[in-house]
Order: structure tokens, then sequence, then C-alpha cells
């Protein structure tokens, strides 16, 4: 495969800055996600900054400890415009690794209460030595990306009124 990256849109009847404000909460990641990996926020606080580190409770069932935790950096803050993480791990010596791939939200208003939203899972920046491992890019199906954006905009779609 030459690209090394993948990505699904979905046109959300919600507004950017709702849309941003469930991407920069991380107790909301474990209900976005379409593959059921992600648990809880270790780290609760919203996301305001690059650099910013918020770790993740993750389960694999291929990992060899089943339950593991991620500890992302965030790369892009644009509110409400974009946002994206690369996930890592921190070492038994206190330093994070991170493996290269990142994950990307790209919002664009298309009007007072209605944004499209691009989910990108880009694994180029991988080095060799972590492709040799054996691990496939991308680790999960087709489906996941819609998936996610789906669970996104269930989140931010402001409450039915009964």
């Amino acid at each position: 495969m030459d690209q090394e990256n993948v990505s699904a849109t979905l046109t959300v009847a919600v507004p950017a800055t709702r849309v941003f404000a469930v991407l920069a909460d991380p107790t909301t990641h474990s209900a976005i996600d379409g593959t059921g990996w992600v648990h809880e926020a270790a780290d609760q606080a919203p996301l305001t900054e690059v650099g910013q580190i918020f770790r993740m409770d993750m389960y694999h069932p291929n990992h060899p400890n089943g339950d593991y935790q991620v500890a992302n950096q965030v790369q892009v803050l644009d509110p409400p415009r974009a946002i994206g993480w690369l996930p890592g791990q921190e070492k038994e010596d206190g330093h994070l690794e991170f493996g290269g791939w990142i994950w990307r939200y790209d919002l664009v208003p298309l009007g007072p209460s209605e944004t499209e939203v691009t989910l990108t899972y880009d694994w180029s920046a991988v080095p060799q030595f972590i492709r040799e491992r054996g691990i496939q890019f991308p680790p999960f199906g087709p489906e996941h990306l819609a998936n996610s954006l789906h669970h996104l905009a269930e989140l931010a779609a402001p409450a039915s009124r009964a």
C-alpha cells in the first residue's frame, strides 16, 4: 500500500465549536472510539495546548498485557478547526516513546449549526524498526473511522427535547 493514511468524513448538524469541545475532552474518547480499545481517560483535563500529554487506559486482546495505557501528546490544536495527537507509551524510566502514527480531526464549519468533520489516521512517520515488529497499519478495519465519526456526532448533538 503506497498510501500511509486513511480518513473518513461526515457532516454533522452541530456547530464546530461544540464538536471541538467534545474532542478536546479526553473523558469522551472512549465513547467516540469505534474499536472498543479505548477504555477510560487517566488524565481528564481538557486539551488546551500543543505538547500537552494525556493518558488513556486501553485494552486490546493482542497486546501482551491486554490492558495497557497510552500517553498521547497533542500535536495540533487550532480551535475550532483542528485537533490531533500522537499516541505513545511511557517507558520504565519515565520517558515517553511515540510510534509515529497520529490521529487528527479537521473541522470545517458549513454554517452556524453544521460541520464537516474529517478523521485521519496517518502512519507515514512510523520508523522502520517499528514496522519490522510486524504491526499492521492501520491496525483496525475500514469501518472504524466512520464508526468513530458517528459516535462523535451522537455525543456532540444537543440533547433531544422531550
